[in-house]
């Protein structure tokens, strides 16, 4: 079941993440590194602090088993509240949950002002930092928090296969935190990642050009869907992965709906945020594919 392709696999991230190898978890997809991080922390009431709206792939696990969430919304740009974050950490929180960029959102937080805060919060819990479209994130500001784990702080930072490298339905990703906090979270692990996948991995993990030309592409889609948006005078945010949230002022269910019966997919439903639609970039022919069926859908 285990194989040498797994440990290859956490010796190249931990190259190139300038960490030990005993550093790095390998697991099926980033979300299983999240659900681990769940029941870790969330257990017998354990409590987490985290952005609403953001990935639910930890705060989930944390409710089903127990736990309790603080939800912090984001602010009127959509940006992280870290201070709000902040005021509500107390002697119970085990856990702070950061989506950087965020999803939904798009957003970042700016490099120096997320590890401030980092800092900070580990002093006082574990800090849970999800980098799934990190690689997306072209402003100078960004930073990875992995240097905080060379640091030796209470963090753990995940990533993923299934974004800018195009391999979600192989489900591979991983993990990177100090020794002690990789050993609880893989005593919780129910089986081991995929063979197959993790050799994958390793073959794009190596494969830098097609990680420029996946930016680029994402970087294109976006601009032409920008475009779209504006001649449509609707409102969005401005994206650093390769999604992007906009206001349609239409229950997503019916957007949804719509858009499906003319073969499209777009995004869940993303509470509060009723009447917004998140929809990631495909090739450009199916961005006018989207953009057709869209417009047509917000005519009706």
């Amino acid at each position: 079941y285990d194989s040498p392709a797994m440990e290859e696999l956490a010796a190249l991230i931990a190259e190139q993440e300038k960490v030990p190898a005993d550093h790095v978890l390998v697991a099926s997809g980033s979300s299983e590194v999240l659900a681990l991080a769940g029941l870790a922390y969330g257990l017998a009431g354990g409590e987490v602090v985290a952005p609403a709206p953001t990935f639910e792939g930890l705060t989930g696990y944390v409710r089903a088993v127990g736990g309790h969430v603080h939800d912090v919304p984001v602010d009127d740009r959509m940006l992280l509240d870290l201070d709000a974050m902040d005021r509500r950490m107390t002697g119970a929180v085990r856990l702070v949950f950061v989506c950087n960029p965020n999803n939904p959102t798009g957003t970042i937080v700016p490099g120096d002002r997320l590890r401030s805060f980092c800092e900070n919060a580990s002093r006082r819990a574990v800090v849970f930092v999800d980098e799934a479209y990190h690689e997306f994130v072209e402003d100078p500001s960004h930073r990875s928090m992995v240097s905080l784990v060379r640091d030796g702080h209470n963090v753990i930072v995940s990533r993923t296969a299934s974004k800018i490298h195009g391999m979600a339905g192989l489900r591979i990703g991983f993990g990177i935190a100090r020794p002690d906090i990789i050993r609880r979270l893989q005593s919780l692990m129910m089986g081991f990642p995929n063979v197959l996948a993790a050799r994958a991995a390793i073959a794009s993990y190596r494969d830098s050009e097609y990680q420029t030309l996946s930016r680029s592409r994402t970087r294109d889609a976006k601009r032409y869907l920008y475009s779209v948006l504006d001649d449509m005078k609707l409102k969005y945010v401005p994206s650093h992965t390769n999604f992007v949230l906009f206001h349609t002022g239409k229950p997503i269910q019916t957007v949804q709906k719509a858009m499906l019966a003319k073969g499209v997919m777009v995004g869940r439903p993303f509470p509060p945020f009723m009447d917004w639609c998140r929809v990631s970039m495909g090739t450009m022919d199916e961005m006018k594919v989207f953009a057709s069926a869209f417009r047509e859908v917000m005519r009706a």
